[in-house]
């Protein structure tokens, strides 16, 4: 008798017990999903440009910090070979 309560009560193996770990988070992020208030069509519209403008303004702010620091160490360097 003891033997048949301990067969039924074990676990399912590791992957029974992933598979429904894996179903409930799918379940649960669709659930989440539809919570989310997505933005309109202007307000994307917006967000994006303004990050297409933040990218471009510290791309060129790197671009020039770049070719000041690469035209300063030449500079060293060629004055350091004449002394």
């Amino acid at each position: 008798m003891p033997d048949e309560k301990k067969a039924a009560a074990k676990k399912p193996n590791l992957f029974a017990r992933a598979g429904g770990g894996v179903v409930r988070y799918l379940r649960e992020m669709r659930s989440e999903l539809k919570k989310v208030v997505w933005p309109g069509r202007k307000q994307l519209t917006n967000s994006t440009i303004i990050v297409v403008v933040a990218v471009l303004v510290v791309g060129i702010a790197i671009a020039i910090l770049d070719v000041v620091s690469n035209t300063a160490l030449n500079e060293a360097v060629k004055f350091l070979r004449q002394v």
